[in-house]
């Protein structure tokens, strides 16, 4: 290393977590890949994020925040910056050397686009052999569309999920959330992990690949069962259908499970519907469904008696159920409080703001504290181009 080289910037937080003193590199934009380094981060790893000069596209997303999005700082919690334009002979040897010093390299470029780059499995091995490199792509590293690039909505549409998200015989609906990109992230954070346990028993690190549509796939299991001389066209939607689901009350909407015999007479006692409970009619989730055109209009007579909170409390632990809340309720809950699932953060543009903190729990190591995402080009040196 140079000797002016600055090399990886220490830390200034105290370390801790079952991840402490693993060093990654997130090259990675937009959810998938940064949340999953956010993950790591959580454990105790120190992230350094590499962004170009024009800085990753979820920074220019809406925002209700003037100084910064909203996406950005809840996707990159816990890490700094640094820019680097890897198309720069300086910021490309720069890169190199922080290679040589960490564990860790994550990035969401298009397969080939690494090689383009110098920044493929092959050269930075050969640099760093005990370099994880994790490569998180739309539809994988081979067939024919491995060149494109994946979106988490257009993920959920090709795999069968908006289709099955829609009411039955109605049109696909997508679900919100960017649910396929958060379930990547994690399946990206379980996969470093795994390379991490095998590299301290080898001395070697490994590539490691998640892609979009793996993730999708991932997540209905349960749905991509196809047993030898089934008909291949069968209903595959989960849901019970007709009792269990979201129901109007008197205030609000209220969601209601009661598939189990137990559940269901409960409910029937619950809302003066026991003569329900009484007829074998009824007496199955199956024959529930079946007769959902009977049942449902008499519960939802019923739940008109009361709002959707009161109901909640009304049926406690016998009933599973939950009055539908806003996003921005959570920051008050009890439970959520209780559970300490929230910090203040301080950021240099938008202040303190509450977030998301400890989605592990650890007993014996604990993590640490989270800290702001880092600002674009942030003035704390640790950011900062490359000079040729």
């Amino acid at each position: 290393m140079d000797a002016d080289d600055p090399g990886f910037p220490t830390s200034p937080r105290r370390p801790g977590g079952p991840l402490a003193g693993v060093r990654v590199l997130d090259l990675s934009a937009y959810i998938a890949g940064p949340y999953a380094c956010t993950l790591l981060a959580d454990q105790g790893a120190d992230v350094l994020k590499i962004e170009p000069p024009a800085g990753d596209n979820l920074r220019q997303y809406p925002s209700t925040l003037a100084s910064e999005s909203r996406a950005f700082l809840g996707v990159n919690r816990s890490k700094r910056g640094l820019v680097l334009d890897l198309k720069r002979a300086a910021d490309h040897a720069r890169l190199l050397r922080l290679v040589r010093e960490v564990d860790v390299l994550v990035h969401n470029f298009r397969p080939g686009v690494p090689e383009r780059l110098g920044i493929d499995f092959a050269r930075l091995t050969a640099i760093n052999p005990r370099l994880i490199h994790c490569a998180v792509t739309g539809y994988g590293e081979s067939g024919p569309m491995r060149d494109k690039a994946g979106y988490d909505q257009v993920l959920q549409t090709m795999t069968g999920m908006c289709t099955l998200q829609g009411h039955r015989g109605g049109p696909p609906e997508i679900i919100y959330g960017s649910v396929v990109d958060y379930y990547a992230a994690a399946l990206l954070a379980a996969g470093v992990s795994s390379a991490l346990y095998e590299r301290a028993r080898s001395g070697f690190g490994q590539q490691v690949g998640v892609s979009l549509l793996r993730s999708a796939l991932t997540m209905q299991s349960a749905r991509m069962i196809w047993a030898e001389g089934e008909a291949l066209d069968i209903m595959r939607d989960m849901r019970s259908g007709g009792v269990t689901g979201l129901h109007p009350t008197r205030e609000g909407y209220l969601y209601i499970s009661a598939n189990t015999p137990h559940f269901w007479r409960a409910l029937c006692a619950l809302t003066g519907l026991q003569a329900l409970a009484d007829d074998p009619r009824y007496d199955s989730v199956r024959k529930r469904a079946q007769h959902s055109a009977e049942i449902v209009p008499l519960l939802h007579e019923a739940l008109a008696a009361r709002t959707a909170l009161e109901w909640e409390a009304v049926f406690g632990d016998a009933v599973p159920s939950a009055a539908a809340r806003r996003i921005e309720d959570m920051f008050e809950h009890p439970q959520v409080l209780a559970e300490g699932m929230l910090a203040t953060i301080a950021h240099p543009l938008v202040g303190r703001y509450r977030g998301v903190a400890h989605p592990i729990v650890f007993g014996r190591t604990p993590g640490p504290e989270p800290f702001a995402a880092p600002t674009l080009g942030e003035p704390d040196g640790v950011a900062g181009r490359g000079q040729d």
